[in-house]
């Protein structure tokens, strides 16, 4: 008999957002998060609509494509990191991207140390994962209610 995740009581569920990723990258941060060691669940968004209903359910942690095809009005995950931290300040973000400059960006713009793409799987990811899903990190829920 095959049983769910079971949850050790006083662990919370973290909420982690993939936004902008086709599926096969999707799959891949998704084995990445979970390789992160901790208890987690994982939404894609593809569009604004999905994306606000995700951060009023309380968001960990927001990862965010480089170039958003569509669904947004930014086209570069940049822009919408600039924006969540308007919007957000307490929201943690990091960029999905292979290109240091569009890393340097990301966190000049307010967003953790991001990763590459080809990196996915690395203990280096583990680790910045790990790090911004840590215990006494906000989540955006946790930082509305007080």
């Amino acid at each position: 008999m095959r049983r769910g995740l079971v949850i050790p009581a006083g662990v919370f569920m973290k909420n982690v957002v993939l936004v902008g990723h086709c599926g096969a990258d999707s799959s891949y941060l998704r084995m990445a998060v979970a390789g992160a060691g901790t208890a987690v669940s994982v939404v894609s968004v593809e569009d604004e609509e999905s994306l606000s209903a995700a951060l009023e359910n309380g968001v960990e942690l927001v990862l965010i494509n480089r170039i958003l095809d569509w669904g947004f009005d930014e086209q570069e995950g940049v822009s919408l990191i600039s924006r969540l931290r308007r919007t957000h300040p307490n929201l943690k973000t990091m960029l999905v991207s292979n290109y240091a400059d569009a890393q340097a960006a990301a966190v000049a713009a307010g967003a953790l140390p991001g990763f590459g793409k080809r990196e996915i799987g690395s203990s280096r990811v583990k680790e910045l994962l790990r790090g911004a899903l840590e215990e006494g990190g906000q989540t955006l829920k946790s930082a509305k209610a007080r």
